[in-house]
């Protein structure tokens, strides 16, 4: 009498009931977000002023050297391994605050005849630290006096350190730039034919590096 109707089952799925992830699926998920986390794991540090220089010499009269430093300037180094192997380093020195020692030679540095102050306020390094065997070298670009150059320092790595309020870590670096390069061409010469300032000017910066609270 009635007719037997042939319905595909309906499945009816609880909300409540929780749809079981492939055990791969969830492997390959961790070992995403570890990956992911590795990546972005980095340090930054930061100069402490109170304990580094930033100096260079120069030849003065072909028989002597004469030193001077930048009293105002800052830097971050961004590193995502221990050692620095790697690091990013940026740097910035206001060419105002040049100080010889010598208050006449001072304003004469931050003149026209050499860094131009007011115009070009700033010399700026950006680079990379790279670690070679034991011993690290710092390569980069440096801008001053609206003139960049490709540029290598020397680098002494001293170590890290905690010491209870924080970890610290230093540097010294040594190199040599020719100021001819960045424009800085004022030349004056002595009797005898030697120049009064030399062409060549040895950096050398002491770094001191404070390592970021991370948040």
């Amino acid at each position: 009498m009635f007719k037997q109707i042939n319905k595909k089952p309906v499945n009816f799925t609880s909300p409540f009931t929780k749809k079981r992830t492939p055990m791969k699926k969830i492997n390959a998920l961790l070992a995403l977000l570890f990956l992911t986390g590795a990546a972005f794991a980095q340090s930054t540090w930061t100069m402490d002023k109170n304990h580094s220089k930033v100096g260079f010499n120069v030849t003065h009269m072909a028989v002597a050297e004469v030193e001077g430093k930048f009293n105002d300037f800052d830097g971050t180094v961004v590193s995502k391994t221990d050692d620095f192997n790697g690091a990013q380093v940026e740097f910035a020195a206001r060419t105002a605050s040049i100080d010889t020692d010598n208050e006449k030679r001072d304003n004469h540095l931050k003149s026209p005849d050499f860094f131009e102050a007011e115009k070009h306020p700033e010399i700026k390094f950006k680079g990379t630290l790279a670690k070679d065997g034991g011993k690290y070298k710092l390569k980069g670009d440096l801008t001053m006096h609206g003139v960049t150059k490709p540029v290598e320092f020397e680098v002494t790595y001293g170590g890290s350190i905690n010491h209870g309020k924080g970890t610290k870590a230093g540097f010294k670096l040594i190199g040599k730039i020719d100021r001819k390069d960045y424009g800085l061409t004022w030349a004056n010469k002595v009797p005898t034919g030697e120049m009064v300032v030399g062409d060549q000017v040895e950096l050398v910066v002491k770094v001191e590096l404070d390592k970021k609270a991370t948040s």
